[in-house]
């Protein structure tokens, strides 16, 4: 039966294997986008850049949202991230040094 399918199947090949190239290239772009080494870097950055006065409290607050809403939802769903960043993340605008309530976040997930 495969040989008599074959020729028809043939032509579609190369759009088969075009599709199967743009999920692989999806699925890496997901796996990258919610890595939580990657997401630590960018908390670490933000932080970084806050201290050497380059963003601001806002810049840094917002920065520190989007990273926990990508780390605690995996990306489905940017509400519910975003009501766990303001639990979590708001404890570095009330003092200290700022460095805690992120690094508290990723590690206890």
């Amino acid at each position: 039966m495969g040989l008599l399918t074959l020729p028809f199947k043939l032509p579609l090949l190369p759009v088969r294997g075009f599709i199967r190239l743009g999920e692989l290239i999806q699925e890496e772009t997901e796996r990258q986008l919610h890595d939580p080494a990657r997401i630590r870097r960018e908390l670490e950055e933000a932080q970084w850049q806050r201290a050497a006065g380059k963003i601001s409290d806002e810049e840094l607050s917002r920065a520190q949202h989007e990273a926990v809403a990508r780390l605690g939802t995996g990306g489905t769903a940017s509400t519910g991230g975003a009501a766990q960043a303001e639990d979590t993340g708001g404890t570095p605008d009330t003092g200290g040094s700022g460095t805690a309530g992120p690094s508290r976040t990723i590690g206890g997930s």
